[in-house]
């Protein structure tokens, strides 16, 4: 093992500690920094809703711009005829999307809601991966992956600062979301060079650390402890 690959090894085992400590299995770790496997991101989300039986805190909307984001990413895929390979991380992520909405509208009171919304999205992929579907159509869906994801990211940080909480917000794919986002500004310097695309990645990164830090912010605050300070 080189001198160099030591000293990076040195310098992730405290931050390794830290996140095994205090957020996720060693597996885990494994499975996203080591093979960066993204399709577990959602995971801890959806089983804190579960465990909760409520969603209080985590934004509708912002999960809709989320799930336009990764359809959009899926479509493009599907429609060049892909192998599975490449897009079926998309298509776990998008499951995962719509059963935290429809969680969020159940825990709402609003179940039919939920139903409802998960099958007007199955219609919609259908027709969008269907020829029915002009390309230019996929094309703007395609290119408007990040900025989907910008708005939902800021949408979410609006509400938890208007609510003075995270609520149900999963602070593991909090976490996760935010190191991969930094992951991928590594990824777009070095194999695309496009400086937009790069800046791109830098304010989602931002957005991200805007939630990290709430989360570590009302680390202590619930609903109720912000009700009894109002």
């Amino acid at each position: 093992m080189s001198r160099n690959s030591t000293k990076r090894m040195d310098t992730m085992n405290p931050f390794k500690d830290f996140l095994l400590t205090h957020y996720m299995p060693e597996k885990c770790y494994n499975e996203f920094f080591h093979n960066f496997n993204l399709i577990h991101v959602k995971l801890p989300q959806i089983c804190k809703l579960l465990r909760a039986g409520g969603a209080e805190g985590l934004s509708f909307v912002s999960s809709l711009f989320e799930l336009f984001a990764i359809t959009g990413s899926m479509v493009y895929c599907i429609s060049l005829n892909f192998p599975i390979g490449a897009w079926g991380e998309s298509l776990f992520i998008v499951i995962q999307n719509l059963t935290i909405g429809f969680l969020i509208q159940h825990f709402g009171g609003s179940t039919l809601k939920g139903v409802g919304f998960v099958l007007i999205y199955c219609c919609l992929l259908s027709l969008l991966i269907s020829p029915l579907t002009p390309w230019s159509v996929v094309i703007l869906m395609e290119s408007s992956y990040m900025p989907a994801v910008i708005i939902a990211q800021l949408i979410q940080s609006g509400m938890n600062y208007r609510n003075g909480h995270t609520g149900q917000l999963s602070a593991v794919s909090v976490f996760l979301l935010f190191f991969g986002s930094l992951a991928r500004i590594h990824i777009s310097a070095k194999d695309t060079g496009d400086s937009l695309m790069t800046l791109t990645c830098v304010l989602a990164s931002c957005c991200n650390a805007v939630i990290a830090g709430q989360v570590l912010c009302y680390w202590n605050r619930s609903p109720s402890v912000k009700g009894k300070e109002e």
